[in-house]
């Protein structure tokens, strides 16, 4: 029986130590994805992608997050050096327009904007993710629904003057500032912070094989 023991604890210490070793790439720039991802492999490079077209085609806020993650997956050139990478985006979905796109505001004004829009309502959060495992690309597109409390103009004041909004799909933070005035009705937090549920699920499994 000790020597059962003991093959299951060397068997359980180079699992570990491959899992550490395992080299894997997010190919993005998000803090929270970052987070979401080093829990499962701790020697992960956090690195965005540059230059890449994140223009879509007028269709569906589902398909167009979809191109742009295959486009990021696409511009990766070097896949030799990884094991496991991962690439993602994520928008909403307007409340009125269902084929016009929220994404990341590129100044306060325009954040303003956006949490004006979606104050006091419900939208639809959608994120695509590309995995690469095992030599081959697999997407993953996934949806969740969040709403808004009504934002009094100090709420909104106050949520563009902190900066919350920079970098965020629709300009704001479920797990940060906005946690306060928004709730998710529907789907994974994951997939509103930025990694697709379905892909969530799969990264977690690819990790189990290495613990």
């Amino acid at each position: 029986m000790s020597h059962l023991f003991s093959i299951l604890k060397e068997r359980n210490i180079i699992a570990t130590l491959w899992r550490i070793m395992l080299r894997v790439w997010l190919a993005s720039a998000s803090s929270r994805r970052q987070q979401m991802i080093t829990k499962l492999f701790p020697n992960l490079v956090c690195e965005a992608l540059i230059g890449v077209d994140e223009g879509a085609e007028d269709v569906e806020v589902a398909e167009q997050v979809l191109q742009i993650s295959k486009k990021k997956a696409d511009a990766i050139k070097n896949l030799d050096g990884y094991e496991l990478i991962i690439v993602s985006d994520t928008m909403l979905a307007d409340p009125d327009v269902d084929k016009v796109a929220l994404g990341k505001p590129k100044d306060e004004v325009e954040a303003a904007m956006m949490l004006h829009r979606l104050s006091g309502r419900r939208h639809r959060v959608w994120s695509s993710t590309g995995i690469y495992f095992s030599g081959m690309w697999t997407f993953y597109t996934d949806s969740s629904i969040v709403e808004f409390q009504q934002l009094t103009d100090e709420d909104l004041v106050e949520l563009v003057l902190n900066g919350s909004w920079k970098g965020k799909a629709g300009g704001y933070d479920l797990a940060g500032e906005m946690s306060n005035f928004a709730s998710l009705i529907d789907g994974g937090e994951s997939t509103v912070l930025g990694i697709a549920e379905s892909a969530m699920d799969a990264i977690m499994e690819i990790s189990k094989e290495f613990s």
